[in-house]
């Protein structure tokens, strides 16, 4: 009997599994069987594998071989498991020292000509095997710029399979390498720098939209065409800080499972901005596809804004879909194939226009839709998730062209200091909790460092005796309220914060 072991990892969502593959060489009639819940692209690699070793000039011995995948009780999916398999039978037929590979993770999947080609999700991959002992990493030459990202990591990059034989002592002839070389470019232009200064006039839109950088809350912004939502909005990760380290992997893991990463770049400090078109599905926006899900447009904003202009066109489905990341910070996906977790703590921003002419706005003396028409048009958006939008606001149309410094208002870096600085001030109020912004505190413990003054919470009363406001909206405006004392640099809030997070709570949905 002959048998070889090695690893891989499995990647369910963003939490990773190491995989023991395990290659097993009987004197029977020769076939080849893999076991251990794979997918069919995974099954596939019997025959990939066999075509690699024999380019490779490894001959194995005419036997039975059975390769089992274990936990065998969870599902592998994709071709990432093909270095590993040809690995542990390269051990379990004594033409590597079997002891060799026993502890390395292996990465890859394999040409029919020997190469080893790219795979997606190498950096949680990588994190998950440190994360269970493992130091010693095997990946493909075109991954390890993504590897090497992560601290702590042994890795050796490989173009070939006969270059992981020779590394583990085959006598085997090592060919240059056969991949692909870089073919000179010009580099690309810089992007155009977005700044808040290009946004003319909209002081009130200006106003929520650094309270919304500053407190990480949710923001809605309706008004007719042509006011500047859409450059509002994408000037809104340009005020928000950099990434923290364990934030950085977090986000960069994400676009490497999706295959929205470019690892030359190393990790992403900046906060994404995703703004997803609104004729998307639900699997694009909160993610899914066959087998094991793959994260959505809501999980690659993690950490950072998720922009949904013209949001009223948006499917229902895919809106409704939006109420569990925005309450819990995380999306569950179940699939027959198994479930998947990925975070989604974005910040939402929503542009609407108020009527399907988009003028009913003020006293909408230029609207030519209808009564019904405008209400069946903005009850597109659902109470349950408009109450879950902590900023609610019109912006109005610019009335007069003034280019002078004073109408162009503040820049992005001006604004930016002011909200770093709040944040620093939530973040040290919130020490020694699991949260980092005012939006993710719950209302119970915003009440009560309030130290129980009702003189504090008469507007809030008044407005949830009337009902324009729910007990969860009561809390939003509250998390407002203690963002807007940051900013001003009180400890706490007062009568004038509650009351002007009230009014940006309330003006966007006609309450």
């Amino acid at each position: 009997m002959a048998l070889g072991r090695t690893l891989a990892v499995a990647l369910l969502g963003l939490r990773g599994h190491v995989i023991e593959v395990e290659a097993h060489l009987a004197a029977s009639v020769p076939g080849f069987s893999l076991v251990g819940l794979p997918d069919a692209a995974l099954a596939e690699s019997r025959d990939r594998v066999r075509a690699a070793l024999s380019s490779a000039g490894l001959v194995l011995p005419q036997r039975k071989v059975t390769v089992n995948l274990s936990p065998a009780s969870l599902p592998k999916t994709g071709s990432g498991y093909d270095l590993a398999i040809a690995v542990a039978m390269l051990a379990g037929a004594r033409l590597i020292d079997p002891s060799a590979p026993a502890q390395v993770v292996h990465l890859g999947e394999l040409g029919l000509d020997g190469r080893v080609h790219s795979v997606r999700g190498v950096l949680p991959a990588v994190v998950a095997g440190l994360r269970h002992g493992v130091t010693r990493f095997v990946v493909p030459a075109q991954d390890e710029a993504e590897a090497r990202l992560v601290p702590g990591a042994t890795i050796l990059a490989v173009h070939t399979l006969a270059e992981v034989a020779h590394a583990y002592g085959a006598q085997v002839a090592v060919p240059a390498a056969t991949a692909r070389p870089f073919l000179p470019v010009a580099a690309p232009p810089p992007g155009e720098r977005v700044d808040l200064r290009d946004v003319v006039g909209q002081l009130q839109a200006r106003a929520a939209l650094e309270v919304a950088a500053a407190g990480g809350h949710h923001l809605l912004m309706v008004g007719p065409p042509g006011t500047g939502k859409t450059m509002l909005a994408a000037r809104l990760p340009g005020l928000l800080p950099d990434l923290t380290e364990a934030e950085a992997v977090e986000v960069t893991s994400v676009h490497s499972i999706a295959g929205t990463f470019d690892p030359s770049d190393g990790l992403m400090v900046r906060p994404p901005f995703e703004d997803p078109h609104h004729t998307a599905t639900p699997a694009a926006v909160v993610g899914g596809g066959s087998g094991v899900p793959r994260p959505g447009a809501a999980s690659r904003a993690h950490r950072g804004v998720l922009f949904m202009d013209e949001a009223p066109e948006f499917s229902p489905r895919v809106l409704q879909t939006l109420r569990q990341p925005l309450e819990h910070g995380e999306l569950v996906i179940q699939r027959a194939a198994g479930s998947a977790r990925y975070p989604a703590r974005f910040q939402l921003v929503l542009a609407a226009n108020p009527c399907p002419c988009g003028l009913a706005i003020g006293k909408g003396l230029h609207c030519t839709c209808t009564p019904m028409a405008r209400r069946r048009y903005f009850a597109r958006l659902s109470g349950p998730l408009l109450d879950r939008v902590d900023l609610q606001v019109e912006v109005h149309p610019v009335t007069r062209l003034d280019v002078t410094a004073e109408a162009r208002g503040e820049g992005t870096a001006q604004v930016a200091a002011r909200v770093a600085a709040a944040r620093a001030a939530a973040l040290d109020r919130l020490a020694g909790t699991s949260w980092t912004t005012n939006s993710e505190v719950p209302g119970t413990w915003l009440r009560a460092r309030l130290g129980g003054d009702r003189s504090l919470l008469g507007d809030l009363d008044r407005a949830l005796e009337r009902g324009t406001l729910s007990l969860r909206g009561a809390d939003r405006v509250l998390r407002v309220a203690w963002t807007l004392a940051d900013l001003a640099g009180r400890g706490a809030p007062a009568a004038v914060d509650i009351g002007q997070a009230l009014a940006l709570r309330t003006r966007g949905n006609g309450q």
